[in-house]
């Protein structure tokens, strides 16, 4: 019988594509640098291991606030709780500009058309306004912190 890491999974079940990783690993090397294949392993292995570490946690946050879906609030807290906050910031960035591609790409398929797309200076306000939404949600209502200093206004 196999071991059950997840739940209703075997170990050889919960895994990366490796062609895909494999990429991500090079694209984040210099071009120069060689990767064993026991180490590709290795950090594919790793890359599961923390999957599954901040997907339980996750679960847990969720379970704690009596909610039976787990939302992105629920992995930032888990990332808070399991040691990662300086991580927060970069994942939530990469979660919105997540949620805008998608958002992008179903106007595009003509979901929603209703004949005008967003401009790309729409569609970066629309991103800062959320981020700064979800900065006050995080801070428990506080203010959100002031922009960068780049471009402040687009009405001046």
């Amino acid at each position: 019988m196999e071991p059950m890491d997840i739940v209703g999974k075997s170990k050889e079940d919960a895994s990366l594509p490796k062609a895909t990783m494999t990429k991500i690993i090079k694209e984040m090397l210099p071009p120069d640098v060689r990767v064993a294949r026991d180490a590709q392993d290795l950090l594919i292995e790793c890359c599961v291991e923390f999957i599954n570490l901040v997907s339980s946690e996750s679960n847990e946050v969720c379970s704690r606030e009596e909610k039976r879906t787990i939302a992105p609030e629920h992995v930032l807290k888990a990332l808070e709780v399991l040691g990662f906050s300086e991580y927060i910031e970069e994942v939530y960035a990469a979660y919105e500009q997540h949620k805008l591609e998608t958002m992008q790409d179903t106007l595009k398929a003509g979901k929603w058309s209703n004949g005008a797309e967003m401009t790309e200076e729409e569609a970066l306000a629309e991103q800062q306004r959320m981020f700064a939404e979800a900065r006050a949600r995080m801070n428990g209502g506080a203010v959100a912190p002031k922009q960068p200093d780049g471009d402040q206004s687009l009405d001046s």
